[in-house]
């Protein structure tokens, strides 16, 4: 019995020395990573990814919408979270990134915050990109809100430094702040932070 006992303590110091040593080599891996693949990584370890919107332009809502759970993307929600982001003007929707989506869920937990963010550009299709960039200097011709990897957002109670802080804080893509507009532009292109 006494030999049994003596098995089980060397197993359970061996089991929580692997643990400890394995806790070691991520936490060190995970310094390795630059800031955004750290930030990723600590991402997919959430059980559940959920957002909301309000589309300022149409006046829907979408409220603490689950768009991933489980290790994986949710068809039905993505499908919502496309409607809201759509082009209101074209009626036209198309797929959102879902890189997008979670630099969305990255910048609410970096603000500590469930508001919705408010829409002011999701998706837009190329007449209506076009119809902008007659409108202001500030639409490039080769927009990537065309591709569904943009978007142009407030937050309510939240100033627009501290969002445009916050969102290049998680070095995820482009950053612009257009103050004069009242919005920060984020979007999953190169990382790269510009004045509007």
């Amino acid at each position: 019995m006494h030999s049994d006992q003596n098995a089980i303590f060397t197993m359970r110091k061996e089991i929580s020395r692997r643990s400890f040593l394995k806790t070691g080599l991520l936490a060190t891996a995970g310094l390795a990573l630059p800031v955004s693949s750290f930030a990723r990584v600590a991402d997919s370890l959430t059980p559940e990814k959920n957002l909301s919107f309000y589309n300022t332009h149409t006046g829907e809502k979408l409220k603490k919408a689950t768009y991933w759970a489980q290790g994986e993307y949710i068809p039905g929600t993505l499908d919502e979270i496309n409607y809201i982001l759509r082009d209101f003007r074209a009626d036209e929707i198309k797929p959102i990134d879902p890189q997008l989506l979670d630099l969305l869920h990255g910048l609410s937990r970096k603000l500590a915050t469930n508001k919705p963010f408010h829409i002011i550009s999701g998706f837009r299709s190329p007449a209506t990109n076009s119809f902008l960039r007659r409108q202001s200097q500030g639409v490039a011709k080769h927009s990537l809100h065309m591709e569904g990897k943009a978007i142009d957002i407030r937050m309510p109670g939240c100033d627009l430094t501290t969002l445009h802080r916050a969102a290049k804080a998680l070095k995820r893509g482009g950053v612009g702040l257009y103050p004069a507009s009242d919005f920060v532009h984020v979007d999953t292109g190169r990382v790269r932070y510009w004045h509007g």
